[in-house]
């Protein structure tokens, strides 16, 4: 199950509605082994796609520097689907490398960059195999 707070999920689907008709991307970031999606880094897609996302190479590198310094570990990794649902595409399940993360998935497909509700899902994806699982949105994460 992903806990997560509303000023997270609200902003993960705020970065989703802004880059619509394009696809976004980002991680969001928390201490290592904790399981809490604390810090959100909203990431350039460098594909430009409304079909595909790429994480900027050196963008990426940049910021495991940081979560290594700071002992943090990428808890969410999240993209935007601007014409499906909010399940992982086969290029998804290829590109899903942390077996520890939180796959968030928006779908701006019905409402694009307008008001109106979005599909937020997540799953584990770990060697292919891909759960959903629940979200459970909170108003703050309780005390470490």
């Amino acid at each position: 199950m992903l806990t997560i707070d509303r000023a997270t999920r609200d902003a993960i689907v705020a970065h989703a509605k802004r880059d619509h008709p394009d696809e976004c991307c980002g991680i969001v970031a928390g201490p290592e082994g904790s399981d809490r999606p604390e810090r959100l880094v909203e990431m350039v897609n460098a594909a430009g796609s409304p079909t595909f996302y790429e994480f900027d190479s050196t963008e990426l590198l940049d910021l495991y520097k940081q979560m290594w310094a700071n002992d943090e570990e990428p808890v969410v990794v999240y993209h935007s689907h601007t014409a499906t649902e909010a399940y992982p595409s086969r290029t998804d399940i290829g590109l899903a490398s942390e077996p520890n993360a939180h796959y968030v998935l928006v779908s701006t497909r019905e409402h694009g960059n307008n008001e109106g509700p979005v599909d937020f899902r997540s799953y584990r994806i770990v060697d292919g195999v891909v759960t959903e699982e629940e979200v459970t949105v909170v108003e703050s994460l309780p005390s470490a």
